[in-house]
């Protein structure tokens, strides 16, 4: 069983900036692929943003190429969603995903993940 963790969501004002992080654990994560979704309320949830399990290759949604990155630590269990100019639009809860690779659509179908973390409350005020 893999166990995922988000932590660093909360308030911040519209061009801001904010980090995200997401710990994996429970099992050798070799092999994992780790990708970043949200959900607004009364939307359906949408893929952000993938990462490898070596780190090499990131996805991004069009709505945030360009504003959010996506980082992998050396040991591999934790990633980090670093978000810039921030808009309204951002504003969701942020949800991590775990995976063993391969992943078919490169990280950007949520069904394609079976661990998940609780998620995490960002808001961005205008």
């Amino acid at each position: 069983q893999v166990r995922v963790v988000e932590s660093g969501g909360g308030l911040v004002q519209a061009g801001g900036s904010l980090r995200l992080s997401c710990e994996a654990s429970g099992r050798t994560l070799s092999n994992y692929a780790m990708g970043w979704f949200r959900q607004a309320p009364g939307k359906e949830r949408e893929f952000v943003a993938a990462v490898s399990w070596s780190g090499a290759k990131t996805v991004y949604a069009d709505s945030v190429k360009g504003r959010f990155t996506l980082s992998r630590n050396d040991a591999g269990d934790t990633v980090y969603l670093q978000m810039t100019s921030l808009k309204s639009d951002d504003s969701a809860i942020y949800y991590c995903a775990a995976e063993p690779e391969p992943l078919g659509s490169d990280g950007r179908n949520r069904w394609e993940y079976d661990y998940w973390g609780q998620g995490t409350q960002v808001t961005v005020s205008s």
